[in-house]
């Protein structure tokens, strides 16, 4: 079926296998209160008699899924990467048409204000601080959404139609059986296709292609009145760039139009630390600006880490083996250069010597320099080999207070100097990412909130709260030193704005937004005018 017969077939036209009468479901959470009898008939359906008038009149109203509503093993749903919010829905849908989520927020939205049941769509699981948890509410399982079937278009703008529950990895796997694959991509390749377009999707390509919601052509999305649409920059195109980055607050993301562009076969793989900030960042900037740079530049902060190069080796080769065994790092604040060369395997020469090229034009530690060659498989699905070996540590499922931020360019010399130099004592609960990106190659319609200059850095806090041997909390302290961040940046006015962001008040909100407020709020009131959807954000509650 295609997205715009979807979208126009009522629900009563679309395939009937599972009856799941809702009324009582949501009488059962919301309406205890409410006088009347109430009582399950042979026939499954539930039967609700209330007292609208001296004499009760009975009503029955039948909801039919394609999928499922789930009332037990509720506790995944209460439950994320972020692993410190917990809270449980009192049902997850699992879907496997666009249908049963556009029913199911019809039929509360039909309900009215009085009711307060909400809706958050759950892609991987992959959200920090419970943005697709429900109270109480509904939880939609996206990764249960079937169809349509993944198809791939390999015309001269090529581009892939996807289920928004659909993973990145197995678009990746399947695009490249037609020699491509999408442009942009986030550090880690498990994760949804409606999840990441709802935040941004950034990563080390953000700096040539923008992130991912700047490469999308097309959406279908179900708002919080249960209308279904197809949007673009030309159709809808209010609720097509207010969905992107929008937290989920204006709809679900059910299908999306991926633009795709030929695929590589090799990677170049490369590493190389600064001593002093200046010098690193300075580099960094160059290779952005540069027309024919690397394809992917990235950074991390590395504070106090013994044997640093030593642990490179099992992935990379030293350039020099005698200097780099003699490079001390202990003690020692470091700043690591990752970038990497896209190439095919008759290409060999000439990559490696734009390779060398580009690297005569920068100030890293000669005797750093490691080098790795890998397939363009490999170099994208890299955190998820990391993943692995966290699991079988068991360090997979602790707290994960992960902070992310967007740092205008004028200002990360002065925040690196205070970070870096005095809040953070070293960098062992995790990696410390830190990359610019240009403003230019970024959509400036969507909803994401970014800093006003035309540089900006991501520099990204991805701590785990591991055990301390020695009892004390590391939880507590790592959110103590976000928060000793976060009022640093405030003191200071550095103009940072949080990416994933997490606010528990409206007027943080507001602040967070800036100009932008009064076009998300009106665009809530238009498409989710109840405040149905994405109660996990904590931006809008129902009244």
């Amino acid at each position: 079926m295609s997205m715009q017969s979807e979208m126009e077939s009522p629900p009563s036209a679309f395939r009937k296998q599972n009856t799941i009468t809702l009324l009582g479901f949501f009488m059962i959470l919301f309406l205890f209160s409410i006088p009347g009898n109430l009582h399950l008939c042979s026939n499954s359906s539930i039967l609700l008699l209330s007292n609208k008038s001296s004499s009760d009149e009975l009503t029955e109203q039948t909801l039919n899924l394609d999928g499922h509503l789930g009332f037990d093993n509720l506790e995944y749903a209460a439950k994320d990467f972020g692993n410190r919010f917990h809270f449980p829905p009192s049902a997850v849908l699992y879907p496997k048409s666009v249908s049963d989520i556009s029913s199911t927020i019809s039929y509360i939205f039909n309900m009215g204000p009085s009711s307060k049941i909400t809706v958050a769509a759950r892609g991987h699981g992959h959200s920090l601080q419970g943005q697709a948890q429900a109270h109480q509410g509904i939880v939609i399982s996206m990764e249960s959404l079937q169809g349509p079937v993944m198809r791939i278009h390999t015309g001269e703008l090529p581009y892939v139609d996807v289920s928004g529950g659909e993973l990145w990895i197995n678009i990746l796997h399947e695009t490249l059986k037609y020699g491509l694959a999408p442009k942009s991509w986030t550090d880690y390749l498990h994760l949804s296709v409606g999840g990441t377009l709802s935040n941004a999707g950034i990563s080390g390509q953000a700096f040539r292609h923008g992130p991912q919601i700047d490469n999308v052509y097309q959406l279908e999305i179900v708002t919080g009145k249960g209308q279904v649409f197809t949007c673009s920059e030309q159709e809808n195109a209010d609720l097509f760039y207010g969905a992107l980055g929008g937290l989920g607050q204006f709809g679900i993301i059910t299908q999306a139009r991926i633009s795709l562009e030929l695929a590589p076969n090799r990677v170049k793989w490369i590493r190389v630390l600064y001593s002093e900030f200046s010098r690193f960042s300075n580099d960094q900037e160059h290779l952005i600006a540069s027309e024919n740079s690397f394809d992917y530049i990235e950074g991390f902060v590395l504070i106090n880490r013994t044997g640093l190069l030593n642990n490179w080796r099992s992935s990379f080769d030293p350039k020099d083996p005698i200097q780099a065994s003699q490079f001390i790092s202990d003690g020692k604040t470091l700043y690591c250069l990752e970038v990497a060369k896209y190439f095919n395997t008759d290409e060999v020469d000439v990559t490696n010597q734009k390779t060398e090229e580009l690297l005569s034009e920068l100030s890293y530690i000669p005797s750093t320099l490691f080098l790795s060659e890998v397939s363009y498989v490999e170099f994208l699905d890299r955190v998820h080999i990391s993943e692995i070996k966290l699991r079988e540590k068991g360090l997979w499922e602790i707290p994960h207070p992960w902070m992310n931020l967007l740092i205008p360019k004028s200002k990360i010399s002065k925040f690196a100097q205070k970070v870096f130099g005095n809040i953070l004592t070293d960098s062992s609960n995790g990696p410390i990412l830190i990359y610019p990106v240009n403003k230019s190659k970024w959509k400036n319609k969507t909803s994401l909130s970014i800093p006003e200059e035309d540089i900006f850095y991501l520099v990204a806090f991805l701590s785990s709260a591991v055990p301390s041997s020695t009892g004390k909390d590391g939880l507590s302290h790592i959110l103590s030193q976000n928060q000793k961040i976060l009022h640093f940046c405030s003191e200071a006015n550095l103009g940072v704005k949080q990416y994933l962001p997490h606010y528990t008040t409206q007027e943080e909100w507001q602040a967070h937004f800036g100009p932008q407020w009064e076009v998300f709020v009106q665009r809530k009131s238009t498409y989710d005018p109840l405040a149905i959807l994405a109660p996990g954000q904590r931006i809008f509650k129902r009244q």
